[in-house]
């Protein structure tokens, strides 16, 4: 698959040097951006996710999460959403929207269960254990429901979920420059992405 165009920007952004001095990748908030999924009311669901990098030689970015997560059943009610990610060194920000991919335990697909080992056993273990805590969402349980033994770091456990957001539609926005500088992307049916410059 061709690399769509947002991602040579998007690339620049994680990897420029901030300040002339330290790069984005190695600042921790880089890795985040914020994730909106739609409740079955209607209502937006928003929330911090960490970046996993992008899916083989795809355009879709990689995320992990919990089958017992409230965003499971938003994602099965609308898969679209749309991720927001903002680079406070360069003052960009990118608005990535598309469908939800979710890789639970149960997926067919054997390459797609393939990365969802791959990412499981890149985790740290700090990471991993909190898929062995107790229910999120539910009653505060007791201090030992989050001490549990370490998984295994090769099999993931049953409710770790690969989630890949496939993007349709990317906004970039420079906040530096008078006027500051702004990008759409679209993806077409055929998966061809145009790019326009568009007013701030």
């Amino acid at each position: 698959m061709t690399l769509a165009p947002w991602r040579s920007p998007l690339s620049r952004a994680l990897h420029r040097d901030t300040e002339g001095r330290q790069r984005h990748r190695s600042k921790p908030h880089s890795r985040y951006f914020q994730l909106a999924t739609v409740q079955a009311n209607g209502y937006p669901a928003n929330r911090t996710v960490v970046f996993r990098g992008f899916l083989n030689d795809t355009n879709q970015l990689k995320v992990i999460t919990d089958s017992r997560s409230e965003k499971i059943q938003q994602i099965h009610h609308e898969p679209w959403a749309e991720a927001c990610w903002y680079f406070t060194g360069t003052r960009e920000q990118f608005r990535l929207a598309g469908n939800l991919i979710l890789v639970d335990k149960d997926n067919p697909r054997s390459d797609l269960q393939m990365a969802r080992y791959s990412t499981w056993q890149e985790l740290s273990d700090n990471a991993r254990i909190q898929f062995a805590w107790a229910h999120p969402g539910e009653k505060r349980a007791e201090p030992e429901a989050f001490s549990p033994l370490q998984p295994d770091a090769i099999n993931p456990l049953p409710n770790f979920c690969l989630l890949l957001l496939d993007v349709a539609k990317v906004d970039h926005l420079q906040l530096r420059g008078e006027p500051q500088n702004r990008w759409l992307y679209i993806r077409d049916d055929f998966n061809n992405w145009s790019s326009s410059e568009i007013n701030p």
